[in-house]
């Protein structure tokens, strides 16, 4: 017999208790209602109705988005906000302008931050174009900047409405949504009519067909009877050519075509041609390979002024742009290349302002406190394209890039990572919140003249 602890047995309570881990959990402990419920956050991409993402985004002067297609009907309907429950009408939807990148992901348009479940997202009612909070506080806002960055339309701050508030979760609560609450249909009478019809749950192709189970099997080739005096009269007349060709006479080894013993050829290279690190690989090349010449040889590969230069910190000499701007801006504009930390990026400046590219192109994007973007031909800032005809990488493991702290900063524009092109920009203002997004390869110089209007 061994005493027991009446302290340390356990209950039936608390062994059927909600967070017991047993068979009996939650037996006995009624199940949470609806304000206790487990909180579910809709995405900001998503359809309030379909819990789908949309593909057509509408929002109401509350924030909250639909597909097009789902609250249309949805309002012809019931003529209410599913969500919250009061009136609404279908004039008083707004369209939704998303800027995407090259990624097919959702960016703020100026910034080209991407929007996440935690960012703080707006859009302007008048214009429809869908920003970054952080970008319209501070461009718009403190700046007293009431025009669109993109459309450059008038706005107020009643135009301003939010779509998501990382701070306000409550309002993409799907626990909280009324037409869920009262278990009301989303479906259309259309979609309805085709759940209830019997024909469109059966998968019809996977029935099978009999027929394919009694059809014959196919019947084999037969081969065609052969002639056994035909075949007695073909070797015969075979035998006859061999021994004809058996007594021929064999060619003489002078009438044979002479051979020649392959010798190694070295390539001279000149001594202040750039060098890699590497070699060119004709040795082991042609130790595997009976069809190349033999190189004894392990000579490091010549590299192409190009990809020499290339090189950062292999060019430590600055370099030097003069700008000259027509009307409305009528003045120069020096520019101080750093090609030590952004060889490509100024290679491709230098490439396409010698090739005349960026004659004639305007400054299609100038917004106050903020930078003056050009560079693209086509004046819509959705064009242009480098100098070897492709977008090239980012340059932003140097010392320029990791700053953006002062005023005419001058960095290559994009629509992402590693995707440069032609366009570039001069900053108004310290930008940290472009470090380590935009290669910066260049400064205002000293001697630059003022801007002036006609």
């Amino acid at each position: 017999m061994f005493p027991i602890d009446i302290g340390a047995v356990i209950t039936h309570s608390e062994w059927a208790s909600e967070d017991a881990y047993s068979a009996s959990a939650g037996s006995g402990v009624s199940k949470p209602n609806a304000a206790n419920a487990p909180f579910k956050r809709l995405p900001f991409n998503f359809c309030a109705i379909s819990l789908q993402p949309f593909t057509h985004p509408v929002c109401s002067p509350e924030g909250t988005i639909f597909d097009i297609t789902n609250i249309l009907p949805w309002l012809k309907k019931h003529g209410t906000n599913p969500v919250t429950g009061r009136p609404l009408k279908p004039t008083e939807l707004i369209k939704l302008k998303f800027s995407k990148n090259d990624d097919g992901e959702m960016v703020d348009p100026v910034t080209f931050k991407v929007f996440t479940n935690n960012t703080h997202i707006v859009a302007l009612k008048n214009t429809c174009n869908v920003f970054a909070y952080d970008t319209i506080e501070r461009l718009n806002i403190k700046a007293k900047n009431w025009r669109d960055l993109v459309s450059e339309e008038d706005f107020s701050r009643k135009d301003i409405v939010t779509i998501q508030d990382p701070q306000n979760v409550e309002s993409r609560n799907l626990s909280s949504f009324k037409y869920l609450q009262e278990g009301a249909s989303t479906l259309t009478p259309e979609q309805q009519r085709e759940r209830n019809d019997p024909s469109r749950n059966v998968n019809t192709t996977a029935l099978g067909n009999g027929a394919s189970l009694i059809k014959p099997p196919p019947k084999k080739e037969q081969l065609p009877d052969i002639n056994p005096d035909a075949l007695a009269s073909n070797r015969a007349s075979i035998a006859k050519t061999l021994s004809s060709l058996s007594t021929n006479k064999q060619p003489t080894p002078s009438s044979t075509v002479p051979t020649t013993k392959p010798t190694a050829t070295v390539k001279q290279i000149p001594t202040n041609h750039p060098r890699a690190r590497h070699t060119t690989g004709l040795a082991a090349a042609s130790l595997t390979s009976t069809g190349l010449t033999p190189h004894t040889t392990a000579d490091l590969a010549s590299l192409s002024q190009e990809t020499y230069l290339l090189t950062p910190r292999r060019v430590r000499k600055k370099g030097y742009a003069l700008l000259t701007l027509a009307a409305p801006f009528i003045g120069e504009i020096h520019l101080e290349l750093a090609p030590e930390f952004a060889p490509k990026a100024v290679w491709n400046f230098i490439t396409l302002a010698k090739q005349g590219y960026y004659n004639n192109v305007p400054f299609h994007r100038n917004i106050p406190g903020f930078m003056i973007q050009g560079g693209d031909p086509t004046g819509t800032g959705k064009g242009g394209t480098s100098c070897w005809g492709k977008n090239f990488e980012d340059e932003v493991d140097g010392p320029l890039s990791g700053k953006f702290d002062q005023r005419g900063m001058v960095a290559m524009a994009n629509k992402g990572k590693d995707v440069n092109g032609s366009q570039f920009f001069i900053t108004y203002r310290a930008c940290p919140h472009l470090v380590r997004r935009h290669t910066v390869f260049g400064f205002l110089g000293m001697g630059m003249e003022r801007r002036r209007r006609r």
